[in-house]
């Protein structure tokens, strides 16, 4: 790792905002690219030393660091900057649904307008690295042996659209938006029938393998209307009609792009 100096610190440190200005130095050195994901952080006595603070300070704004996915403790080893940055984004986006009172509801119609423009681009730049992750995912869930299998089979397979669009801000957004509805699934998830979800992913996975852009955002939409159906409150006529209702002028623009 390239020599690190006091320099890095914003000028005029105060024992007041210490922690934000450690936290960041970190980030100007991720953007200079003197720290890089994966590497491993010298140990504690050079950081304070070369930041020019003490070790009670460094371990506060390591702390910080760590519960916001930015830093891992391998016990015996050190400390490193993770590699997958959508664990930055977690414990925020977490906070932040449980603070605002984000309903399911609100989640579902978020995925409802990204995710089936996600499943368009797929169909666009799916690789044949992309596809072959896509089947796998199918693969997996056809022959899942327990319901936390059959979960993880579900993700990866949205994950890996999200990846085959290309959008890597949607792609670790959404990602962490599935972790926050991991506790509905559970809650009905033994009882539903896998026979329904899969059935979706293949029709959506053929549309992008295909090639067609409107009919995978439409197999889209149908999965999470399904999927929010059955994970929500039990479906009555009036609330099928209200997500009908609400998804329709999607419909009509799909449709109308098609005539054009």
């Amino acid at each position: 790792m390239p020599h690190l100096t006091a320099k890095n610190l914003s000028p005029a440190v105060e024992k007041g905002d210490l922690t934000v200005r450690l936290i960041s130095a970190f980030k100007g050195l991720l953007a200079d690219k003197t720290l890089t994901p994966g590497c491993k952080l010298p140990p504690e006595r050079r950081l304070a030393q070369r930041f020019g603070v003490n070790r009670s300070s460094l371990r506060q704004a390591l702390k910080v660091l760590q519960i916001m996915g930015v830093l891992s403790q391998r016990v015996g080893d050190g400390t490193y900057l993770n590699r997958n940055a959508s664990r930055v984004l977690q414990e925020p986006m977490e906070f932040l649904m449980v603070m605002e009172g984000i309903s399911q509801g609100e989640l579902f119609e978020a995925r409802l307008i990204v995710e089936s423009q996600l499943a368009a681009r797929a169909a666009e730049r799916a690789t044949a690295q992309d596809l072959a992750a896509l089947r796998k995912a199918l693969f997996d869930m056809e022959n899942s042996q327990s319901y936390q299998a059959r979960l993880d089979a579900d993700l990866a397979f949205h994950e890996a659209i999200f990846r085959a669009s290309g959008n890597r801000v949607c792609h670790f957004i959404f990602k962490v938006i599935h972790r926050a509805i991991l506790l509905s699934m559970s809650r009905v998830g033994k009882r539903m029938d896998l026979r329904r979800p899969l059935a979706f992913h293949k029709t959506i996975y053929a549309a992008i393998y295909h090639r067609k852009p409107e009919e995978a955002s439409r197999r889209m939409i149908d999965h999470l209307l399904d999927a929010e159906s059955q994970l929500l409150s039990p479906p009555t006529l009036q609330a099928e009609a209200r997500l009908a209702e609400r998804i329709a002028p999607i419909r009509r623009g799909l449709v109308e792009r098609e005539k054009g």
